[in-house]
């Protein structure tokens, strides 16, 4: 849980800066039981799907948004189990948000796979929301070595597909009070 955050305000700074609307399809990538969610369905955001390998977190979330008094809006989530590298989305997005996730992919081959499954999931013109660990974050998370980015590393690593539009950093702190500087990058799909 060392990514946890009581408000997902960097996710929703990048988003505003998109200018995504209450119809436009979102998907949260690695979401576990974030908060991104329960900010998107109170922005009256109506096209949002969740992704997580962890069934459990995903239930997590279900649950806190039921016990909000939330049930509808949770009913109208797309809460998806799987690994995003096996992953095949039924439908496109205009956003595509992945908090932490890029960097645990340390093998160039899915790093691929991932950048050609964002490549063909998000719609022409559509965003792309990524956050890493910086060049000098963590080189290991939960006990799994990361990959590092700055702004430009990681742009290249989306060209194929992508262009950097807008890159900012945020010191992460922890429930248990450390610091964990990250990289975010949101980047525009190419016609």
């Amino acid at each position: 849980f060392s990514w946890t955050q009581a408000a997902p305000v960097m996710s929703l700074r990048l988003l505003d800066r998109c200018c995504v609307g209450s119809e436009d399809a979102i998907v949260d990538v690695g979401a576990g039981d974030s908060t991104l969610v329960d900010a998107l369905l109170a922005r009256g955001h109506r096209e949002v799907t969740v992704l997580d390998a962890a069934p459990h977190a995903l239930d997590r979330a279900r649950a806190r948004l039921i016990n909000a008094g939330q049930a509808t809006a949770a009913a109208s989530v797309t809460w998806e189990t799987g690994n995003v590298l096996t992953w095949c989305p039924r439908r496109s997005y205009r956003v595509w948000h992945d908090r932490a996730v890029f960097h645990f992919l340390t093998n160039p081959a899915d790093r691929a796979a991932y950048v050609d499954l964002a490549g063909s999931a998000v719609t022409s013109g559509g965003f792309l929301i990524v956050a890493t660990f910086a060049i000098d974050g963590p080189t290991h998370c939960s006990g799994l070595p990361v990959a590092r980015y700055g702004p430009n590393e990681l742009a290249a690593e989306f060209t194929p597909y992508f262009a950097s539009l807008t890159a900012d950093d945020e010191q992460h702190h922890t429930p248990w009070g450390a610091e964990q500087h990250f990289t975010w990058l949101v980047l525009q799909r190419r016609t």
